[in-house]
């Protein structure tokens, strides 16, 4: 099931990213963050413009997506970046790709019209699940990220939506 999350799933939320960490495939970040460190980020979300939803089996939080504004600026209110992380139990469970259908699907209700990722080049499966949904390399940033000691290229990914499908 796949719900808007709420304070007391941020727990859990802030353990699936942390799992992503030391992979070095999903994010720039080096070392764990912690709840109270992703407390505005989480408040920042909202239903009706940028919401975060997490992907639900008995109750127990597999995956989640986030909508965050593109570059904070009013031009572009109409853009959000995706992200999604999945549980590494539950890898493998099309998770990823039900949570971007829906967003893509939810896109147009919260008035955006194009939706963008930035993916490591390096991280194959993230970059074949957007592709498959639709998503065109938009930008290639090489070596802009040191990952343990290597330096790692960028894609940007984008998808035009129809405001009125």
């Amino acid at each position: 099931m796949i719900r808007e999350a709420t304070i007391a799933d941020l727990p859990a939320i802030i353990e699936i990213y942390n799992t992503s960490i030391p992979g070095r495939m999903a994010t720039a970040d080096l070392e764990p963050v912690t709840v109270a460190s992703r407390m505005e980020w989480f408040l920042a979300h909202n239903p009706e413009l940028r919401p975060l939803w997490v992907s639900t089996a008995e109750d127990k939080i597999e995956a989640w997506l986030s909508f965050r504004s593109f570059y904070g600026r009013a031009a572009y209110r109409h853009t959000a970046e995706i992200s999604i992380y999945v549980s590494p139990d539950s890898l493998r469970q099309k998770l990823g790709d039900r949570l971007l259908s829906k967003a893509i699907e939810t896109a147009p209700q919260l008035d955006l019209k194009t939706l963008v990722a930035f993916i490591f080049a390096h991280n194959q499966p993230s970059l074949n699940l957007f592709k498959k949904h639709d998503f065109q390399q938009w930008g290639y940033l090489p070596q802009i990220a040191e990952l343990n000691g290597i330096d790692r290229d960028l894609v940007i990914l984008g998808r035009q939506l129809s405001i009125n499908p």
